[in-house]
């Protein structure tokens, strides 16, 4: 076994947001999200079957609720993202890659 760094070996081609599962059972989900200026399409919301809660390890980034509440993410900021939840990311770092560690909960 060895020690794995989340903010070490992030992927050079980052023309699409990358999730990487990194662990998994039928109860919970952990995956990093590495994104660099992407957002949500304007035209749809997320909207999952589980809840989600999320930290920021790196960049910045906006996450908007459909009743309007808006968070802006830094170094550290979490957020839990209750299941059904219509959500968005408005925004993420254009000059860096953003870390996101995500973990999808029953």
């Amino acid at each position: 076994m060895q020690a794995e760094n989340l903010l070490s070996s992030l992927p050079k081609d980052l023309d699409n947001e990358v999730f990487e599962a990194l662990q998994q059972s039928s109860h919970v989900k952990i995956e990093r999200i590495v994104s660099k200026g992407h957002t949500s399409p304007a035209s749809g919301w997320h909207q999952q079957e589980r809840h989600e809660w999320v930290i920021l390890l790196q960049g910045a980034a906006c996450i908007r609720y459909a009743n309007g509440e808006e968070y802006k993410l830094s170094l550290g900021s979490y957020l839990n993202i209750p299941a059904q939840t219509r959500h968005r990311v408005t925004f993420t770092a254009a000059d860096t890659e953003t870390v996101w560690l995500a973990i999808h909960y029953v």
